[in-house]
C-alpha cells in the first residue's frame, strides 16, 4: 500500500511542527489510509493548529463549481478558516492577515493530474504569500491518480493565464502535488510569466512510500474521496484532461449526471450522430456510446439532451486531451448555430473566452472555426508536450 505524505508525516516527521502554529490547505480527500482527516489526525497527534485554508469546494467540498465561499469557522473543529476562492480574484490568495497567526502552512491536497483543476493554482499562490510572509510551507505528497508517465498538451501564452492556468504547464502534467510545488519553486520561465521567476519560499516536500510513477489510483489501495463534488470516481479523473474542454462551450459535460465527464451533450446534439463521427477519428483507448440524459442542474437542467458516454478501453493507450480536443471539433461541426464558446465570465475572467483559458491560446479554437483536421490541431502542442518531461526532470520524486 502507498503510504502518503500525511501517514509519513504523521509517523516520521511531527518534529517538524512541533512548537509551532500551524496552517492547513486541506479539503475532503485529505484523509489517511484509514479515511482520518488531516484536521482530525493532526489535532489528536498534538499539533497546535491556528487556522484552516479551503480551496475552491471548501474545506468539506459542499460547494460547486465556481462558487465562492466566505470566511467561516469549520463546524466540526470549531478553528477558523479562510476561503481561498470567494467573489473576487483577490480572494484566491491567502492576505498577509490570514498569514500572520502561523508559522507554517502544510498543504494537503489530493490532485487529479489537470492543469484545469484549481488546487495546483492554489498551492502555488500560497507558496508565493507564504514567501512574502516569511511562512514556511510543507507539502504532504499524494498520487497523481492517473499516473505520472503520459503528458499531453502545450504551452499557456502570457496572455491567456488564468486560475486554470496561473503557470504554464501541460494539460495532463503527470506530476505529483508535491512535485507541482517543486517545479512552481523553481520557476516555470517558459509560455505564461506569473511563476516564471523561482519563488525564494521555504518549502519542504513530505514524499509518499511506494507510489511508482505507471501507478494509477487504483494500484494504491488507498480509499478515494471525492476531493471535489463532480470527480466521484478515479475513472472521472482519467478523462477530466479532455472533457473538462466541453466547459468551454455551451454543450453539457455531463454535471448534474452521476457520470459528469464522461458524458457529454445538449438538446440540439443527436448522439448516434456524434458517436459516428468520433469514432471515424480512430481515437486510441476509448470508445463512444450514444446515449440520452436529462441533467438534474447545470446546464440544461431538466431538458433531455442527446450525447455519447465516454467509454475507456485501454487506459494506456487512452489520449483524454487528444479525445476532448476531437470532441470539441465534433460538437462544432454537428451543433451548427446552435453550437457556441462559452462567453460568460470564467474563473474571474470576462475578457477572453474559456475555451482559449482551457487551451492555453487560441490555436485550437480558431483550427476548430477553419475545419482543420484532428491531426493538425495536434500539431500545435506537441512540440510543448516533448519538452515538458526535461523542463520537469530536477523536480521529480518517484
Amino acid at each position: 500500500m502507498v503510504r502518503t505524505g500525511l501517514e509519513v508525516l504523521l509517523e516520521e516527521g511531527l518534529g517538524l511542527l512541533a512548537g509551532r502554529r500551524v496552517g492547513v490547505l486541506c479539503h475532503p480527500a485529505s484523509v489517511d489510509s484509514r479515511l482520518g482527516h488531516v484536521v482530525d489526525r493532526l489535532t489528536a497527534a498534538g499539533v497546535k493548529l491556528a487556522r484552516l485554508f479551503g480551496p475552491e469546494h471548501g474545506i468539506r467540498g459542499e460547494a460547486q463549481d465556481m462558487v465562492g465561499l466566505g470566511d467561516e469557522r469549520d463546524a466540526r473543529s470549531g478553528i477558523a478558516v479562510t476561503s481561498l476562492y470567494g467573489d473576487s480574484p483577490e480572494s484566491l490568495a491567502p492576505s498577509p492577515q490570514s498569514l500572520a497567526d502561523i508559522d507554517v502552512l502544510v498543504v494537503d491536497l489530493q490532485d487529479v493530474g489537470s492543469r484545469y483543476y484549481t488546487f495546483i493554482w492554489t498551492m502555488a499562490l500560497c507558496m508565493q504569500a507564504a514567501a512574502g510572509a516569511g511562512v514556511a510551507l510543507i507539502v504532504l505528497d499524494r498520487p497523481n491518480p492517473i499516473g505520472g508517465v503520459a503528458i499531453e498538451g502545450g504551452e499557456v501564452a502570457a496572455w491567456a493565464e488564468s486560475f486554470v492556468g496561473l503557470g504554464s504547464l501541460p494539460v495532463r502534467h503527470g506530476l505529483t502535488i508535491g512535485e507541482a510545488a517543486r517545479l512552481v519553486a523553481s520557476g516555470m520561465p517558459w509560455g505564461g510569466a506569473r511563476f516564471a521567476k523561482p519563488l525564494d519560499c521555504d518549502l519542504e516536500v513530505v514524499a509518499m512510500r511506494g507510489w511508482r510513477r505507471a501507478d494509477h489510483f487504483d494500484a494504491t489501495s488507498l480509499p478515494w474521496v471525492m476531493p471535489s463534488p463532480n470527480m466521484p470516481t478515479p475513472d472521472t479523473a482519467l478523462v477530466y484532461p479532455g472533457l473538462c474542454l466541453v466547459e468551454g462551450t455551451n454543450v453539457s459535460e455531463g454535471r448534474g449526471t452521476t457520470r459528469p465527464f464522461e458524458i457529454v451533450g445538449a438538446p440540439f446534439i443527436d448522439g448516434h450522430r456524434l458517436a459516428e463521427r468520433l469514432a471515424a477519428d480512430g481515437l486510441p483507448g476509448v470508445g463512444f456510446r450514444p446515449l440520452r440524459f436529462r441533467p438534474s442542474f447545470h446546464k440544461f437542467a431538466g431538458r433531455a439532451c442527446g450525447g455519447v458516454q465516454i467509454h475507456v478501453t485501454d487506459r494506456a493507450a487512452f489520449r483524454p486531451y487528444l479525445t476532448g480536443v476531437a470532441i470539441l471539433r465534433a460538437l462544432h461541426a454537428l451543433g451548427g448555430e446552435a453550437f457556441r464558446w462559452r462567453t460568460e465570465p470564467y474563473e474571474f475572467v470576462s475578457d477572453r473566452l474559456a475555451i482559449d483559458l482551457l487551451t492555453g491560446g487560441d490555436a485550437i479554437r480558431k483550427g476548430i472555426e477553419a475545419g482543420a483536421a484532428l491531426d493538425d490541431l495536434r500539431a500545435t502542442w506537441v512540440a510543448a508536450e516533448a519538452a515538458f518531461p526535461e523542463r520537469r526532470r530536477g523536480c521529480l520524486l518517484y
